[in-house]
């Protein structure tokens, strides 16, 4: 795993701001785009990827970017196994289109 895939989680998991290159992590309160987000919320080059939900609910997705950086950026968290075959993506051994999922 990359650092700042490590870096990243550790923020999103401890409800701290974080932002490195493609990677930033906003807390509950911050603005990102028009709307108020979650208690946290991961994104990837400008896209959301993960949120927490103020019940400590994880929903993840690949905001329409099935790249190999995505899937590092999720692999992150404990609770996701993403891996590829044949050109399509499995999450925690599931087929999985991508779409918002709660893990």
């Amino acid at each position: 795993m990359r650092k700042i895939t490590e870096d990243a989680i550790r923020a999103f998991r401890n409800g701290q701001r974080f932002k490195r290159g493609n990677t930033q992590v906003f807390v509950e309160g911050d603005a990102h785009k028009t709307i108020l987000h979650p208690a946290r919320i991961l994104c990837l080059h400008g896209s959301v990827i993960a949120e927490m939900d103020n019940n400590g609910d994880l929903w993840i997705n690949d905001a329409g970017w099935q790249t190999s950086t995505t899937k590092e950026r999720l692999n992150g968290f404990p609770t996701v196994n993403i891996h590829q075959k044949d050109f399509e993506w499995f999450l925690n051994g599931e087929r999985w289109d991508g779409s918002r999922i709660k893990v």
